[in-house]
């Protein structure tokens, strides 16, 4: 599904950016542009100090670890993840709440497309593809938070935290940009191993 729908979105743009001023296959140019109050959620910041793309996931962060952790939808959740035939016969409607995952899944998914939209000022049908192994990566480290050893949400921005700032750091060192994602990988394997292996031992 996502290599299907990855390429339905190429069909109308013809793999180019949606910006101002794009030249569309007929050789016509688009007039538009980006509404001011669009742009807002991705450029501007609350009281000049935080972006306000930060406020917004450290609110979605907020509504979802009360949920995973302090409502009985959210251990079934859980329960679900760790062994889905054991929470199935213990009654729980395993099938709606896997379909409730994908769509919050997606719901996510478009809001962070809309940040980064809202960032760049124009819509890239490829933005998001290198995301996509730093959202499984944060999701992974963060099962070294708390000694968990399973994903939580605290563990996940802790994560996604962690990976910002490796990122950021192998930036300002001018690393080449083909060696990020084997030095995620080199990281994502080391976190897993301490992990893991930490709790076998005890």
């Amino acid at each position: 599904t996502m290599f299907l729908l990855a390429g339905l979105q190429l069909i109308p743009t013809g793999g180019r950016s949606i910006t101002a001023g794009m030249v569309l296959p007929d050789g016509s140019t688009v007039p538009g542009a980006y509404d001011p109050a669009f742009l807002i959620l991705g450029r501007s910041r609350l009281l000049d100090l935080v972006p306000l793309s930060v406020v917004a996931m450290a609110l979605v962060a907020l509504v979802a670890w009360f949920l995973m952790e302090r409502t009985r939808w959210g251990r079934v959740f859980y329960a679900i993840g760790g062994n889905e035939t054991a929470a199935h016969l213990s009654g729980a409607p395993t099938k709606a709440y896997r379909l409730s995952a994908y769509v919050i899944s997606g719901t996510l998914a478009s809001l962070g497309g809309l940040i980064v939209a809202s960032r760049v000022g124009r819509g890239d049908v490829s933005a998001g593809n290198s995301l996509l192994l730093d959202a499984v990566a944060a999701s992974l480290i963060g099962y070294a938070v708390l000694d968990k050893r399973r994903p939580h949400v605290i563990g996940t921005v802790v994560g996604a935290i962690f990976v910002g700032v490796l990122l950021n750091g192998l930036t300002m060192l001018n690393a080449p940009y083909y060696t990020q994602d084997f030095v995620k990988g080199v990281v994502l394997v080391g976190a897993l191993a301490a992990t893991f292996g930490l709790g076998k031992k005890r």
